[in-house]
């Protein structure tokens, strides 16, 4: 598969190694894709969580658990999804990451089916898009043009049920509130402001 969107050489040499890169190739060439299908955006609609993997400048990696109410990522064409940025620690790792690194890697897991999707594409952070006003909660949204999707097999993901959401979860017409951590000693005296959201 001389035009791979999901391997390079080091993937390659695994393979060749532990001779398993006509299966490799046969997952690319049956599972992996550019566009979404319906059933991705019904999965990724439908999630209420992803992890998120990014890298800054020099390449040291950072990967962070993204949540919210189902539906708060959303699939905005063939190539896009987009999600919000919510209140948190004030570190930023991630988005730092992307305005350094725009290279990304989503993993969307259901714990229930079980069932997970891969997305790996390049990520805008934007402080004025349309969405903004539109999504409680949200202080940034981050664009995510999609340059690889495919599903992973799932075997080793326990079956779990969701007991409840997070009661963090930002909610229209609701003040939020706040974690207990920003109220300790240590942080307290330090914690920034909300910034203003829908």
């Amino acid at each position: 598969m001389p035009d791979s969107i999901l391997y390079h050489e080091a993937n390659r040499a695994l393979q060749d190694t532990f001779k398993s890169r006509g299966i490799a190739d046969r997952l690319e060439e049956k599972l992996a894709r550019t566009s979404f299908t319906p059933d991705d955006r019904a999965f990724i609609e439908n999630a209420f969580l992803f992890f998120l993997a990014t890298a800054d400048a020099d390449g040291r990696p950072d990967c962070s658990f993204k949540g919210g109410a189902r539906g708060f990522v959303r699939v905005t064409a063939a190539n896009e999804l987009v999600f919000p940025d919510y209140d948190g620690n004030g570190m930023f790792k991630s988005l730092g990451n992307i305005d350094a690194n725009p290279n990304v890697g989503l993993l969307f897991i259901d714990l229930e089916k079980p069932r997970r999707l891969r997305v790996n594409g390049t990520a805008k952070v934007n402080r004025d898009d349309p969405l903004l006003m539109l999504t409680a909660g949200a202080q940034l949204i981050v664009r995510v043009t999609a340059k690889a999707i495919f599903p992973n097999c799932p075997r080793y993901i326990p079956t779990m049920t969701l007991a409840n959401p997070s009661k963090y979860t930002p909610v229209a017409g609701t003040a939020p509130e706040e974690p207990g951590w920003k109220t300790f000693p240590d942080f307290k005296d330090v914690i920034h402001p909300r910034h203003p959201t829908a």
